[in-house]
């Protein structure tokens, strides 16, 4: 079993973004998912493989079943990175996406709608477009069987508090 992410982990991303505040999402990185399966399965119990099948990459990671003794696969397709190299990019989000079928953040599709107000972070119109650049941080998590049940979210320009959530709870 893959022990849950921790707040270090955890990367946020602005999602959509207007003159009254920004949506966040949560998302883990590639390296993350290396750490992981390093630190559950060993650094040589576990590898990676891509293919391309139609055009889509895949990345197979494997793991080693020293019961069974034979390698288990588990896969995913990626997509292309809508920001710097797309091959990489591409590359990088089949890995992360084999690895939520290991079990690798798998609690960060259930979170919450993250919605930071303008009056917490700093919006700037830019030719009719809003923009951001404030950067945000997990400061704490709550992972109750797989599922986030507390989440607090810190500005770290102004190392403001600017979301809170409990499940269950007020926020």
């Amino acid at each position: 079993m893959v022990r849950d992410l921790k707040e270090n982990e955890i990367e946020c991303k602005v999602s959509t973004i207007n003159e009254k505040g920004c949506s966040l999402l949560l998302y883990k990185t590639a390296r993350t998912d290396m750490a992981v399966l390093d630190e559950t399965y060993g650094e040589m119990n576990w590898q990676c493989e891509y293919t391309e099948v139609k055009g889509n990459m895949y990345c197979t990671i494997k793991v080693y079943d020293k019961e069974k003794e034979q390698w288990v696969s588990k896969q995913d397709c990626g997509v292309e990175s809508a920001f710097g190299d797309k091959e990489k990019g591409e590359a990088s989000d089949a890995f992360k996406r084999a690895g939520f079928k290991w079990g690798i953040g798998v609690e960060l599709y259930t979170s919450p709608f993250i919605w930071i107000p303008a009056d917490k972070c700093k919006i700037v119109s830019k030719n009719g477009k809003y923009t951001t650049y404030d950067k945000f941080i997990v400061e704490k998590i709550k992972i109750e069987n797989k599922e986030i049940t507390g989440l607090a979210i810190v500005n770290q320009n102004t190392k403001e508090r600017v979301f809170v959530y409990a499940k269950n709870g007020n926020n």
